[in-house]
């Protein structure tokens, strides 16, 4: 069976292969439905086997986030998660680190609210790389809204997760904030979303796309477990 085809475009000297790079990136963003945070996998050492059953299970967007790792260490684990994302013609994100981002080549950049400004990221980054932010309140959703140089943002977290430690959750009304404003730019709900009850929740407040982690990094099968949230979430 032949290799399905890259759908990223080759990077060149010529001035428009950026460009070119960051429209096809902002293509896929706007189909993006499900991203997944994960960890290296260390512990059981299955990373690439684990990223290879979440995106073919229907997760658009995968991001590396363990604090716990060296520099060294997280861009080995980005250059495995680069390469499955590469076959499937999937977005993956880089947190935090623009020199780490840099250096692999990331599709996305996620910031916090204390992190880089949106100026500090592009200005190290430049203009074909997605850049989101995390938001924690309608105002600050509103802010990020605002800000021509965000890509995206998230809202959350929905419900209090042992992912984010002493982080209150903000509940539901953010959601139903955000999504009464009508806005154009690509929003996800997060924190403690899962398939069942709480997905059908956050998309009656008016979400239609969300960030997980446990519902697929927990799940006994990685792969089924996408595919019911990619189905739920229509």
């Amino acid at each position: 069976m032949p290799a399905p085809l890259n759908p990223f475009p080759t990077r060149t000297d010529s001035e428009a292969a950026p460009a070119a790079l960051g429209a096809r990136r902002r293509e896929l963003l706007a189909d993006a439905r499900l991203y997944l945070c994960t960890t290296a996998r260390t512990a059981t050492g299955d990373l690439e086997e684990f990223l290879d059953a979440a995106y073919a299970g229907g997760v658009d967007i995968v991001q590396l986030r363990d604090k716990g790792l060296e520099a060294r260490a997280e861009i080995e684990a980005l250059e495995i998660l680069a390469a499955v994302a590469r076959r499937h013609g999937k977005l993956f994100s880089v947190n935090d680190r623009a020199d780490v981002a840099a250096l692999v080549g990331a599709d996305v950049f996620h910031v916090g609210q204390g992190d880089l400004t949106t100026a500090q990221a592009r200005r190290l980054l430049g203009d074909d790389v997605i850049l989101g932010r995390s938001t924690h309140s309608a105002g600050q959703a509103a802010e990020a809204d605002a800000d021509p140089g965000l890509d995206y943002f998230c809202v959350g977290p929905v419900w209090e997760t042992p992912t984010k430690p002493g982080r209150a959750a903000v509940g539901l009304d953010p959601l139903r904030a955000v999504a009464a404003t009508g806005t154009a730019k690509p929003w996800f709900a997060i924190g403690g979303v899962a398939a069942g009850a709480r997905l059908d929740e956050v998309r009656s407040a008016g979400a239609t796309r969300v960030v997980v982690v446990r519902a697929i990094t927990e799940a006994e099968d990685p792969r089924s477990a996408a595919v019911a949230l990619r189905a739920q979430l229509g």
